[in-house]
Order: C-alpha cells, then structure tokens, then sequence
C-alpha cells in the first residue's frame, strides 16, 4: 500500500440543522472556541502527514476558501499594530508543503458521489476522508491511527465507535470478525439500519482510509438510503473485491453535525485547552 498523502473534505452540505446561523455562512466555518470546524479536521490530516487538501464543495462555500488563503492585507494591519502572535495565528494555519485543492459537487447527491466527484484529483491512491462534523480530541491524531492501521493490514480502514443500540438508524453499521483489541475484519456494512434489523451497534463515524477501487465501486452504486449514492454502499460493493477493516479508534468524538455536540465540544475544548470555565 502506497503512503497517503491525499484528504477528501466533503463541504457542500447547506447545515439546515444550525439555521439562520448557516443561511449565509458554511456549518463548517461556524466556531468551536476560536477555531471554525473544518480547520480542526484540516489540522487532523495535516498531523497525520496529508499534504494534498481536497475540499469537495458547492455554492455559498466561499468562505472555506479565503480561511486557508493567504490574508496580506490582515496580516499587515496585525503586523502595524505589533499583533505578533496574532499576525503568526493568521499566517500559519496551514504549512507551506500543504495544498489545497477545491471542486464542485455538481448536485447534493450524498457522501458517496460527493468523494467520488475528488476522484479526477486522488487518482489511483489509497486516500483519507475525513467529515468535519466529527470533531476528534485525541491524544495522537485519529487519522494518524487508521492509516498505520491500513499499512499494517493493507486495506481499506473505517473509524468506528459503539454506538447505543437504538441510534444505529444514523450511521453506517458494520458486522465484523475480531482481530485485536481494536481491529476487525468487516464481512457486512449497511447504511442507517433500524435497531432490529442492525447487525451490531459498531457504527462508523468520519474517517476513512480508502482504496482507490472504491471510485468504480461508487459509480456503479445506485442511489441508496435517503435518495442518495451512499459512501458506504460503494465501500460493501469494494468488500468483494479488497478487504475492509474497522478500527476502534482512541479518542473521544463530539458530533457537532447537531447542536448538542457543538456545544458540548465547545465547552470540552474550552475547558481542556483554553482554560475556560463555564
């Protein structure tokens, strides 16, 4: 298995559940603390050695954009008024050896046609998605994880957590055969199954290693649950072909897709990294 260097972001979702916040500004720019939420995932897969930055987005996403471009004008004003360590917030964001890289999603057809809309730029390497909403504290980057992960096993690895039994209808669900303590061979995955027909409560969450073979897996996958072509129903068609593997990632996850997590994460990393106190 080659190294992965590449990082899919789908952004292109329109974050209805944060209205009106998100009418005219991306969920994935809304902040936790004093970061916006896709800088977290970027730093994520920046730290686990990704340097090619693919941002799946659509309209209104602009936003996403300006936060990794360069700023001179905000940097020269910061500079003038001796904002030092502000003026190196603003500049280094990002590492000079990254590059961002952005597409259109043509049409909201789901995370499925979403990463295979990156496929022209991935090619044929093995790649990172990651989803912002899943906002990830842990001690050594989960990404960084699932990919010594996926070179130790050569294949494709999924990031999953125990979900409660009666929350399977919101993910991606997985059967598996224990390896270790934290690895299992996937044999099924099925995406929102109601809790009675669920093969286990081992739900994936936001990050993923990927074959490239999952590109002609998705352009063959039908559209799926909710209307749409689904991420992980390209990955049961890939199971035939490559092994899967599933992770039991170390770290703790705030799903900030709702407002709940978003708070929850805010006041976590307020509390543990900015001395907060609510």
């Amino acid at each position: 298995m080659r190294p992965v260097r590449k990082a899919v972001f789908p952004v292109a979702g329109l974050g209805t559940r944060f209205l009106p916040a998100t009418k005219a500004m991306p969920k994935e720019m809304l902040p936790v603390v004093d970061k916006p939420l896709i800088q977290y995932a970027v730093e994520e897969a920046v730290a686990a050695g990704i340097t090619d930055l693919i941002f799946v987005t659509g309209r209104s996403k602009r936003s996403i954009e300006d936060h990794f471009d360069a700023a001179p004008e905000l940097e020269i004003e910061l500079e003038r008024k001796g904002k030092h360590a502000l003026m190196s917030i603003v500049r280094d964001i990002l590492p000079n050896h990254v590059n961002c890289i952005y597409i259109r999603q043509s049409a909201p057809l789901g995370l499925g046609h979403a990463v295979l809309t990156a496929a022209p730029i991935v090619g044929d390497e093995p790649f990172a998605v990651l989803l912002a909403d899943d906002l990830i504290d842990a001690d050594k980057p989960v990404l960084s994880q699932l990919i010594d992960t996926a070179l130790t096993h050569q294949g494709t690895m999924l990031g999953v957590e125990e979900v409660p039994a009666q929350d399977t209808n919101k993910y991606g669900i997985v059967s598996s055969n224990k390896i270790n303590n934290r690895t299992e061979r996937v044999n099924a995955i099925v995406e929102k199954p109601a809790p009675a027909d669920a093969p286990s409560n081992l739900a994936v969450v936001g990050r993923y290693v990927l074959d490239a073979r999952v590109f002609a897996h998705l352009r063959r996958t039908q559209a799926g649950s909710g209307g749409e072509i689904q991420l992980t129903d390209g990955i049961a068609s890939l199971m035939n072909e490559k092994p899967v593997f599933a992770y039991r990632y170390d770290g703790v996850r705030y799903d900030c897709g709702n407002k709940a997590g978003m708070f929850a994460a805010t006041v976590a990393i307020g509390r543990k990294y900015h001395n907060l106190k609510a």
